[in-house]
C-alpha cells in the first residue's frame, strides 16, 4: 500500500456500529520521519493556569511506559477510548478542540478513580495546533506509542430531536431534519480526511521513537467501497497498491466539485448519514475494538479491516 509522504505499514482496521455513528478503523505502524515546526497560540489566563498544572505533572512521567494520544476525546467514544486505555495502564494524552471541555473531561475521569491522563488542546484543522501537540509530547514524553484519530465532523446540519423521533428510511423525507451544504461538507473533509492526515504527519517523528507504534483512524461505516456508487472512484480507491495521498486529495476535490455543481447523483456519489446517538451499541462496546487495535502486539494482524472485533472486508 502506497501512502506517498506518509510511508505507513498497515496493521489493522475495523468497522463498528456505535451510539454516535457506524465507524471504520485503520491501524498502522509508522516508519518515516516528517519534519514538524513548532508554533504558538493564544489562550486565556485561566485556561493556561489550569493546563500548566497538568503539564507539570507530566515532568515525572516515565518514557518507558506506553502512552497514547486520542483526538476528539472530550466526549462519546473518544472519551471512552481514553478511559479504557488508561485502565490498561497507558498514559493517555486526551485532546479536544475546546480547551475548557477537554480539561473538564480529564477532571471527571480523574474523579472516577483513574489518574493517568493529561490534557492538551488540539484543533485538527490547524497545523500550528498539531505542531504544538507534537512539541508537548516530545518535551514531556519523548515518544508516542499509539495515536487514535477519533476527531470527526458529521458534515451535516441536524435537528437532533426531530431525527431521533422520526428516523425515516427514505432520505428525501429528511429535508428540514438533516441537511448537507457545500460549506459543511468542506468542513467535514477538512476534519475527517485532511485533519487526520495533518495530525498523523505531525506526530509521526515521535512514533519513530517508539518500539511499538500504532495509528488508529476512525472513519465511517459507509466509507466501505460497496457503498460508493461512482465506479471510477471505487476502482481507484480499491487499488491499494498504487493509491497515493496525492490521488486521494484529487478524488476528494472531485467529490467537492460535484457537490458544488449539484452533480452528486449524476456522478453516483452518496450523501452522508449518521445515527445521531441512536445506534445499537454503547460507548463502552464501541471503544473496545479501537483500544484492542491500539494495544495490539508487534506480531498482531497487519493491513486488515475489522467489523467490531472481527476481521472484515472493506
Amino acid at each position: 500500500m502506497t501512502f506517498s509522504r506518509w510511508n505507513l505499514v498497515p496493521v489493522a482496521c475495523l468497522r463498528r456500529c456505535c451510539c454516535r455513528c457506524s465507524s471504520l478503523l485503520l491501524v498502522a505502524a509508522a516508519h518515516r520521519r516528517v519534519s514538524v515546526a513548532a508554533a504558538r497560540r493564544r489562550v486565556s489566563i485561566a485556561a493556561t493556569r489550569r493546563r500548566s498544572r497538568y503539564m507539570e505533572e507530566t515532568n515525572t512521567r516515565s518514557t518507558a511506559k506506553r502512552n497514547a494520544v486520542v483526538t476528539g476525546a472530550n466526549k462519546g467514544i473518544g472519551l471512552e477510548i481514553c478511559r479504557q486505555l488508561a485502565s490498561n495502564g497507558v498514559e493517555v494524552i486526551l485532546t479536544a478542540r475546546d480547551e475548557q471541555r477537554g480539561i473538564e473531561a480529564v477532571e471527571n475521569l480523574r474523579q472516577s478513580g483513574v489518574s493517568n491522563f493529561v490534557f492538551h488542546q488540539l484543533d485538527v484543522k490547524d497545523s500550528a495546533s498539531a505542531a504544538m501537540l507534537a512539541k508537548f509530547i516530545e518535551t514531556h514524553f519523548g515518544k508516542l506509542d499509539s495515536l487514535v484519530n477519533n476527531a470527526g465532523d458529521s458534515g451535516i446540519i441536524l435537528n437532533s430531536e426531530a431525527f431521533r423521533a422520526f428516523r425515516p428510511v427514505d432520505r428525501s423525507l429528511l429535508k428540514g431534519i438533516m441537511d448537507q451544504t457545500y460549506e459543511k461538507t468542506k468542513e467535514c473533509l477538512e476534519t475527517n480526511f485532511y485533519g487526520t492526515k495533518r495530525v498523523t504527519e505531525a506526530l509521526l517523528p515521535l512514533q519513530q521513537l517508539s518500539k511499538s507504534a500504532r495509528i488508529v483512524n476512525m472513519s465511517s461505516f459507509y466509507g466501505q467501497l460497496k457503498y460508493i456508487g461512482n465506479e471510477k472512484a471505487k476502482a481507484e480507491l480499491g487499488n491499494i497498491e498504487s493509491l497515493t495521498v496525492e490521488r486521494l486529495h484529487e478524488i476528494v476535490q472531485w467529490f467537492l466539485r460535484a457537490f458544488k455543481e449539484n452533480k452528486l447523483q449524476a456522478n453516483a456519489w452518496h450523501y452522508n448519514y449518521m445515527t445521531c446517538n441512536t445506534g445499537s451499541m454503547t460507548v463502552e462496546e464501541g471503544a473496545r475494538a479501537p483500544v484492542m487495535l491500539a494495544l495490539s502486539p508487534d506480531d498482531g494482524p497487519s493491513g486488515l479491516f475489522y467489523d467490531q472485533m472481527n476481521v472484515s472486508s472493506f
